[in-house]
């Protein structure tokens, strides 16, 4: 029997299974829904749904390029555990190789698009059913270059942090890496000062002013501490005036200089940032087993 779009739907919002699973479900099923769950379900590819209200929050970042195209992309999981698993390293590697190719403008465009004959959305929902945990995919964001500049690649504790960049003006790897790898480290806010939005300055002078005042400094000398302050908090957040972390007497600015290059965008990813984890005790994960 010919299978309707708007059952193949009911069937994906009561199991979170793939478009095609359900599709193959309800035609092996003459189009019976309850019969269509109970097979997903003994297939294994129904319990996607129930992990669904779970937070993930653990994961890994990947950085991949092809020629000019770089990719940075975030994927969410559970616990570490499955972070560090091969399976799911695996799925991290394809998404990113798969960004790659195909360049979406965003997460609905990428989660659409086709990935080994199937869209992503449910390639995300058939590794949730084989890896036994809540997977999202988050985040990712695609830089572009040109053949005279180099991107700059790295990952620390395995993809906890990955950084991607973009020198323009040099050719070698060794070196858009090394800057790379300062951002790992010092996690800078911008490129430089000329990023840093009017707002953000007007905020952070009028704190910085409150501050002096709050101290007892004469009312004549508060504004020149306040821009001496400014201008070590800029030196702070924008990447190119830190201290080089493999050379602290020049600024990151000046390593790319002396290389013939300047920084011109990174984007660093830290897994789980801004997500709101669930605390929980041990005790009550024990008694939650339980109850089950």
């Amino acid at each position: 029997m010919a299978i309707s779009a708007k059952l193949v739907k009911e069937l994906r919002e009561k199991t979170g299974a793939g478009m095609m699973d359900c599709k193959k479900a309800l035609t092996a099923t003459d189009g019976d829904l309850d019969k269509a769950i109970d097979y997903l379900r003994e297939k294994g590819i129904a319990s996607a749904a129930k992990k669904a209200d779970r937070i993930a929050a653990e994961g890994a970042v990947h950085v991949a390029s092809k020629g000019n195209t770089g990719v940075i992309v975030e994927i969410n999981a559970e616990t570490d555990f499955v972070a560090r698993n091969e399976m799911f390293q695996e799925l991290v590697s394809n998404i990113a190789n798969h960004i790659l190719e195909v360049k979406p403008a965003d997460l609905d465009e990428l989660n659409n698009s086709e990935l080994d004959g199937k869209p992503v959305s449910d390639v995300m929902t058939e590794a949730v059913s084989r890896i036994g945990e809540k997977l999202t995919l988050r985040r990712f964001e695609i830089v572009e270059k040109t053949d005279a500049d180099a991107f700059g690649e790295y990952l620390h504790m395995g993809g906890r942090i990955g950084v991607l960049t973009l020198v323009e003006g040099v050719t070698d790897v060794e070196v858009a890496k090394d800057v790379a790898m300062h951002a790992a480290a010092l996690n800078p806010k911008f490129v430089s000062k000329d990023q840093v939005s009017q707002e953000e300055l007007d905020h952070e002078r009028e704190i910085l002013k409150q501050q002096a005042l709050n101290e007892g400094k004469p009312a004549n000398i508060v504004d020149k501490m306040v821009e001496g302050r400014m201008r070590k908090y800029l030196e702070e957040i924008c990447m190119v005036d830190q201290p080089f972390v493999k050379d602290s007497d020049q600024t990151v600015g000046a390593y790319l200089k002396s290389k013939g290059g300047t920084l011109a965008n990174f984007v660093r990813y830290e897994v789980g940032e801004g997500i709101e984890k669930r605390e929980e005790s041990f005790a009550d994960e024990v008694l939650g087993q339980v109850k089950k």
